[in-house]
């Protein structure tokens, strides 16, 4: 009973003191934005969700509609990263009915950062542009503070990208020197970095990468930014083809990616391809494969994602029509003519998506296959190598890479002897007599005669040429 007395008379004293109210408001979002950001980068995603919902209950209890909207930004952000676009939208569009009627700038600001960045993924890069100018407009209406600092970092370190996407180099260079003066944790030494490197001017690039990767070995903390900080080291070895260090980092950013991936799930990809670069510099084809098929699978979830937020948009849209056709029945052939031509419209986009999505498939499929080849015709060259030296291990090395033609040579003669199956095994590889005779030390006579002892035990007919007999048996 205490408790509950307790309750009623601070929501009574908030409501009589507007003074108090607002500093609770403000001690709610600075402490709210602070922990959500401290568990988003350390990726610890059950305390993210949970702290959300919690102040979302804080929230509902003193009134603040504002603060619920803080929590539902702080989500759809996270769904961001998971690449979970439809929950996004679905968070925005709450968050938006709240701040529609909201006069908190700070608010505003978040809402609009977070949600130009929302549309960047999706490729909607004028939209993110403009949403991001509306960030920064609504910041500059803001008092100083820690909590204006760190969201002016994000904001300043959008608006570097979307300038840079938009070929004004210049420009974003200098917000993303402005971002680094905000903030001390390699962040934005990893932006620069890439930029740079991307710009080709390595030397740079090493300066600003090893400023943040020095930073995150000193926070000795695997979180967002030493896996941005691990990857674009391993970026930056490649192109300096130094490529057990690029190993090494990047194997080292796939661990940190592994203990982080429910909050920063969109970051596999690039390690999975920057690993595949690295081995197939390496020489080691097999690995290279395997991470090739990884990011091809990731690349897949992306554009899965990608094409169901394309779905939900026209099926947004067409449900929006209905219910504006439904309240305003006189203006229905307008409308008609707007849905139909926004329906081409939004057709024609994801027409044009799935298109490029079906060449990226088609060209990874077709690089996929190439690999695999190169690594068969290497394996085989091996294989010959080992009949050639004479060597012991010819014939298990034979047998790994076609075990079907030696089960079947067995099925039909299952008393064939080892130095049988290896004679069978180097008539399939298409030596010929005299080779045979030479890479086994025997007389060309014997090698006539081995054949002819294979052709009794395998019924061979003697109209049958030996060596199409032997391409012939799978």
């Amino acid at each position: 009973m205490m408790r509950i007395f307790l309750s009623i008379v601070l929501i009574f004293l908030f409501s009589c003191n507007p003074h108090s109210k607002d500093d609770y408001k403000k001690e709610f979002d600075v402490s709210l934005l602070q922990k959500n950001e401290q568990f988003r980068l350390s990726g610890e995603y059950d305390s993210l969700v949970n702290l959300n919902r919690q102040y979302y209950q804080k929230a509902d209890k003193i009134k603040y509609r504002d603060g619920k909207a803080l929590c539902y930004i702080n989500l759809a952000e996270l769904n961001i990263s998971l690449e979970n676009y439809q929950k996004s939208q679905v968070l925005f569009d709450k968050a938006k009915e709240i701040l529609d009627d909201s006069d908190n700038s700070m608010h505003k600001a978040r809402f609009y950062n977070v949600y130009g960045r929302f549309n960047m993924e999706l490729r909607r890069v004028a939209k993110a542009f403009e949403y991001n100018g509306e960030a920064l407009e609504y910041i500059r209406k803001t008092e100083g503070s820690e909590a204006k600092n760190n969201l002016l970092f994000n904001i300043y370190l959008r608006q570097a990208l979307y300038l840079i996407h938009r070929k004004q180099y210049a420009q974003g260079l200098d917000y993303l020197q402005k971002a680094r003066k905000l903030n001390d944790t390699g962040l934005a030494e990893c932006a620069i970095s890439d930029y740079i490197y991307m710009n080709k001017n390595k030397d740079s690039a090493y300066k600003y990468i090893t400023i943040a990767y020095q930073k995150a070995n000193e926070r000795k903390t695997e979180d967002g930014i030493a896996l941005y900080a691990n990857t674009i080291m391993g970026e930056y070895y490649i192109a300096d083809k130094q490529y057990d260090k690029a190993e090494e980092v990047l194997i080292h950013a796939l661990k940190i990616d592994q203990k982080t991936k429910r909050i920063y799930a969109y970051y596999s990809k690039y390690i999975y391809n920057d690993l595949r670069k690295v081995y197939e510099r390496k020489g080691d084809k097999e690995k290279a494969y395997f991470y090739l098929q990884a990011y091809s699978e990731a690349i897949s979830r992306t554009n899965t994602s990608l094409l169901a937020t394309i779905n939900q948009d026209m099926e947004s849209f067409m449900t929006e029509t209905k219910k504006d056709s439904e309240e305003h029945l006189k203006y229905v052939r307008w409308l008609v003519l707007l849905s139909v031509a926004g329906l081409l419209l939004l057709g024609l986009y994801a027409w044009s998506i799935i298109r490029k999505l079906r060449k990226r498939k088609k060209v990874l499929k077709v690089e996929a296959e190439h690999l695999k080849n190169r690594i068969n015709d290497n394996r085989q060259e091996e294989i010959m190598d080992l009949a050639r030296n004479n060597d012991p291990e010819f014939l298990n090395h034979f047998r790994d890479a076609y075990p079907e033609l030696i089960n079947s040579l067995l099925k039909i003669n299952p008393d064939l002897e080892n130095s049988e199956l290896a004679f069978c095994a180097m008539l399939k590889l298409h030596f010929t007599s005299k080779e045979i005779a030479a890479y086994t030390l025997i007389q060309h006579r014997t090698v006539q005669q081995k054949k002819y002892r294979i052709r009794k035990k395998l019924n061979i007919p003697g109209e049958t040429d030996i060596y199409d007999f032997f391409d012939k048996l799978s």
